[in-house]
């Protein structure tokens, strides 16, 4: 049994809450068990200068940790600039990127920023699944005003942590099981049932093929319900059977 007393294929408790931040075009408060994190997604006029020549607009993100999100007090500058916040943060811009149609927002930067309140496991997954709300809220509130033409989105993103603990696979990992687990793997899907992006480490025992199918297919499955959880609040504007 887990210390949480939840059973092996079961999500935490989840909530998004819409619009915490009143300044930004979008943004979500996304919480799963003990995690929280505030996604806000800033619309600019300006690109990158190694864009100008092409036709496009670009979408990027950062990823962050407030001092005390944790156990014990981080440093500011530890949190923002540290090894493992630029590599969550390039996860979430490569994650959100698959979704948007560049194309159709041309001479606009989206910044995605995602902080992480307080951490208790798997919150670069909640920073994608809560970033995704938010990013579709700025497309519809930019789209509102006219200044786009339609919203760019593909297709939903969610993400989700699995992981291996002896021969049990354990979905949601909060923070007591992440430390101690053998197997550790987050997935990134949309909502075609294909997979984005998937980050997996051994870190105490190797696994099976037969046990990555099975953490896949739990993936697929939990997806669907993140999915239907954004859809609930994008889906007057964004359908989930439409994209």
């Amino acid at each position: 049994m887990r210390t949480s007393q939840r059973a092996l294929n079961q999500l935490r408790p989840l909530s998004i809450t819409t619009d915490p931040n009143s300044y930004a075009e979008g943004s979500a408060l996304i919480t799963i068990g003990g995690t929280k994190v505030l996604c806000t997604a800033t619309v600019e006029k300006n690109t990158p200068k190694w864009l100008d020549s092409k036709n496009q607009g670009w979408l990027t993100a950062e990823y962050s940790m407030l001092p005390r999100a944790t156990h014990t007090r981080i440093k500011r500058e530890k949190a923002l600039s540290g090894a493992r916040s630029q590599e969550i943060s390039r996860l979430i811009a490569r994650s959100l990127r698959s979704c948007i149609d560049l194309k159709a927002i041309p001479g606009k930067q989206i910044f995605v920023d995602c902080d992480v309140l307080q951490a208790d496991g798997g919150t670069r997954t909640a920073a994608i699944t809560g970033g995704f709300v938010a990013l579709a809220l700025a497309l519809n509130f930019i789209h509102q005003k006219g200044e786009i033409s339609h919203i760019p989105l593909n297709f939903y993103i969610a993400a989700v942590s699995i992981g291996i603990d002896k021969e049990d696979i354990l979905l949601d990992l909060d923070y007591q099981e992440d430390s101690r687990i053998a197997v550790d793997m987050n997935f990134v899907m949309n909502n075609r049932n294909a997979f984005i992006e998937i980050q997996g480490t051994a870190e105490k025992k190797d696994f099976s093929f037969e046990q990555l199918q099975k953490m896949s297919e739990l993936a697929q499955s939990t997806s669907m319900e993140l999915f239907e959880k954004q859809k609930s609040i994008i889906g007057d504007f964004f359908p989930l059977d439409k994209a």
